[in-house]
This record gives C-alpha cells, structure tokens and sequence, in this order.
C-alpha cells in the first residue's frame, strides 16, 4: 500500500487498488481483492452483492493516475505539484459481474499524449475473462488551479 500511496493521493475508504504489479513507459498493471466487508457491499444489492461498476471504473482511473506518476518521475516533472485528474469517459463496456472475494487485475495502457492530457484506455480480467473495457482522459492539474475552481 505504502508504494500506492506514494504514487496517488487515494486513500480508503475510496483506494480501489491493492497492488501495483507493473509499471511500464507504455501503461500501468495493477489489482484489487474485492473485500466482502466492503461498506457498498451493504446497499449494493442486499443478500446479491454486486460490486459497482463506477467503483470498477474508478480502480481503472487509479491506476491510470499511478501510470502517469511514474510517468512524471521519468520526466522529471515532479517538482511540479499535479495531480492527475478524470476529464473524459469514452465507451465503458461491462461484461462480467466482480463479486466479492473476486481478484482482479486491472490494465491500462497509453493511447496518445497531447500537452497535459492523456487518453488511455483500460480493462479489468477476473480469472482471465474480461469483466470492463473503457477508454478515457486524464488531465494534469496543477495545485493552484484546482484551489481556483
């Protein structure tokens, strides 16, 4: 967790990975062991717990956000305080349902780069199968303008 909370400012209750399994130049693994003590897991739907898809969605931005951190770290941008924000979703397709006790990895890849936006796209496999493919946007935000919004 301590290699998470270096790369992402995510904390629980709302840090939907557990593990970061790669970095490369090119896109980011990690994953999630989806707790059954979960709170959502409460309401989301009693005696048939479902995780929720905006939550799986969210575990595809985190590691979207810990890919540009190193990033950001090979490009020697760090003395600038940014922080990697959701600006777009694209085309969120979901396949399978993630149950509680289910492990998941979680990709995302690099599509292209243009000044401080990313487009990335991302997927989540439990067993092997898919169970979430999106695409989506990322902006670096500095400190400053996310204080004047």
């Amino acid at each position: 967790m301590e290699e998470i909370h270096r790369r992402i400012p995510h904390r629980p209750p709302f840090l939907f990975i557990d593990k970061i399994l790669n970095v490369s130049d090119s896109g980011a693994e990690a994953s999630l062991t989806v707790k059954p003590e979960f709170p959502f897991f409460e309401g989301h739907y009693p005696g048939n717990p479902i995780m929720p898809g905006v939550l799986l969605c969210e575990s595809v931005f985190q590691t979207g956000a810990v890919f540009l951190a190193d990033l950001l770290k090979e490009e020697s941008l760090t003395d600038e305080s940014v922080t990697p924000v959701l600006t777009r979703i694209r085309d969120a397709r979901f396949k399978r349902m993630v149950l509680p006790g289910d492990k998941v990895e979680i990709s995302v890849s690099l599509g292209d780069r243009m000044g401080k936006f990313f487009n990335l796209t991302g997927q989540i496999k439990n067993n092997g199968k898919i169970c979430l493919t999106i695409s989506f946007a990322l902006a670096l935000v500095k400190d400053e303008e996310k204080k004047s919004q």
